[in-house]
């Protein structure tokens, strides 16, 4: 058993899965005030990565964000940095490409890819 002050534990003496948002968020405020810990003890480690676990476990169950696809990230990118179809013409060659990319009627291509991830400083594993 992990020894532990009294201000962190929880409800029952061990965490256990997280089937509810109270627990959740019970969890949450815990690791929150073991993370504010200037110098944690092992224990108080080991404990937040338990708990870190349980949390990671329950929000990719209940919380979890769809993958967006190379368009949608695209379309993301151009909307952050102001930019229009015609912005995109020295990385496609056209505006006809930029808009058949765009509409899902053309996939980008490795050259594409590449130009992208420089000209928004992104890895290219962003737009697979």
């Amino acid at each position: 058993m992990i020894a532990l002050s009294e201000k962190y534990a929880l409800e029952v003496g061990s965490p256990t899965p997280i089937t509810s948002e109270r627990q959740h968020e019970h969890y949450l405020s815990i690791l929150d005030k073991l993370a504010s810990k200037d110098n944690p003890t092992s224990e108080e480690e080991k404990y937040a990565e338990v708990l870190m676990t349980l949390i990671d476990a329950y929000e990719e169950e209940h919380h979890s964000i769809p993958d967006a696809s190379p368009v949608e990230i695209l379309r993301a990118l151009m909307d952050a940095n102001g930019l229009r179809q015609k912005d995109l013409v020295p990385i496609f060659g056209s505006e006809s490409i930029v808009s058949e990319v765009l509409h899902k009627k053309r996939e980008l291509n490795k050259t594409h890819i590449e130009k992208l991830s420089k000209r928004f400083r992104i890895s290219p594993a962003a737009f697979f």
